[in-house]
């Protein structure tokens, strides 16, 4: 099938469904892991999130709205902490950031990437400690990195020869000496778990390790002497779910630690493998779990570096994705169910992809469920779209929903809490919808819902 301007799944017929999804025994069941851990479904249908009612908070802060269970994302961060003992485990901010997440995950004792000045402005002013920062990006202006260095930013991923250039001038005009990284495009391509040479280098971030641009990268860092080169950086892709593309990407980057080592006798002390770790959107994810990659790329490293002779570098990791993401779930209202002539059921929600662009984007799968009651229909097989003037604007390609799905109903959509909200848009001049916390039967309000207002004011014409 070939793509479509209206979307990629514009010219998707039919009402079987995908192979992997089964129609369920009880179609008010919930799937565990696709759920934030402290989901439940009461007595009488109806969805809980730590002791609140997803009608409650439909009636408080009304749909669409973004749910976030504080303790599940509070508990993901202890197990990635705990599970990466002596590791700097950082928390990707690009998969969603606000103050208070950043204060929840500077609590857990996290450190945090950003790879903006705005990620970088939301860090600092929720008070997180400067130097558990650190600054990504492939084309940080001259202004970000001044802020970088006047806020004593951790480190710094350089990702080119003229940022390497800007920050170099920048350090030397104060006086300082940051600790920076460099990012080196390994040609491992983790999507597919295929791991090829150099075909994969063909991309925007990083120095390509083929053809040699790392190490004139490393080598320049360390003969001006300006900055401080603490290690190498990689990372493979997204939605990882074993530790086979971490073998080949840290094997060709601590071959490329032992070049540096060998032609200017420097052994770097720190080594980034990046994240992507997945999680589950519908029942045909698997993901790992956070002590078994642990192990895995702690064997792994070991491995390597007793292979070249190396000491084993201080390891940092980059989970985002894999914290926020299972933690939060979306709330929605149903306005219409729409049969179209026996090829499919249109269930139609207050939202869409301007709350959730990666099913049009990137042809991404979610699961759902009715969440205001229980139902003792037939399960229907059915496709959940937004409210946008969008063919593509699908939120969940196919799912069993109750066949008496119906206006007024609440429907919830679990997995959002990555890329959903930080990639939301205002198509239509829809405004963003808000994030609520909610912890032990309290919710709270962390992100607003955006007004009509907030449009108009940036209209100045």
């Amino acid at each position: 099938m070939r793509a479509h301007e209206a979307g990629a799944l514009h010219g998707d017929i039919g009402s079987r469904g995908p192979a992997w999804l089964r129609t369920p025994v009880d179609v008010n069941a919930l799937v565990p892991q696709l759920w934030p851990r402290n989901v439940t479904r009461g007595g009488d249908g109806v969805l809980t999130v730590a002791g609140l009612g997803v009608g409650d908070l439909a009636a408080e802060f009304g749909t669409a709205v973004y749910v976030l269970d504080e303790d599940d994302l509070r508990s993901r961060c202890r197990d990635f902490r705990t599970a990466f003992d002596g590791v700097d485990v950082y928390y990707a901010g690009k998969a969603f950031l606000c103050r208070a997440v950043v204060r929840m995950i500077a609590e857990e004792g996290l450190h945090l990437d950003v790879c903006t000045g705005g990620e970088l402005a939301t860090a600092l002013s929720a008070g997180m400690p400067p130097e558990r920062i650190g600054f990504h990006g492939n084309n940080k202006s001259v202004g970000e990195l001044a802020r970088a260095l006047d806020a004593g930013v951790g480190r710094i991923i350089l990702d080119s020869f003229h940022e390497i250039d800007r920050l170099t001038a920048l350090a030397r005009e104060r006086g300082v000496r940051p600790k920076v990284m460099i990012r080196v495009t390994v040609g491992v391509e983790a999507h597919t778990h295929e791991f090829i040479a150099t075909a994969h280098e063909d991309q925007k971030f990083g120095f390509s390790l083929a053809g040699g641009a790392a190490a004139e990268a490393a080598f320049r860092v360390l003969d001006e002497g300006v900055l401080e080169l603490r290690g190498l950086h990689s990372h493979i892709g997204s939605q990882i779910f074993d530790a086979s593309g971490f073998e080949v990407s840290a094997r060709r980057v601590l071959g490329l630690q032992a070049q540096i080592r060998d032609a200017r006798g420097v052994e770097l002390p720190e080594l980034d493998l990046g994240g992507g770790f997945g999680i589950a959107y519908t029942t045909q994810d698997d993901p790992a779990a956070p002590q078994d990659l642990a192990k895995r790329m702690r064997r792994i490293v070991e491995s390597e570096c007793a292979a070249e002779r190396l000491a084993v570098p201080h390891l940092s990791i980059e989970p985002g994705r894999a914290i926020v993401g299972p933690a939060v779930f979306t709330l929605y209202e149903v306005g219409t169910v729409k049969d179209v002539d026996g090829i499919r059921t249109y269930v139609s929600v207050d939202g869409g992809m301007s709350d959730n662009i990666r099913t049009a984007l990137y042809d991404a799968s979610y699961s759902a469920t009715l969440a205001s009651r229980a139902s003792a229909a037939e399960p229907m097989l059915a496709r959940v779209v937004g409210k946008h003037c969008e063919s593509g604007d699908i939120v969940v390609k196919d799912e069993f929903l109750p066949a008496d799905v119906q206006p007024g109903d609440l429907v919830a959509v679990p997995g959002t809490g990555a890329y959903c909200r930080s990639m939301a848009s205002n198509y239509n001049h829809v405004p963003r919808p808000p994030v609520v916390a909610v912890r032990a039967g309290q919710a709270r309000l962390i992100v607003r819902r955006e007004t009509e207002e907030d449009l108009l004011a940036l209209d100045v014409g």
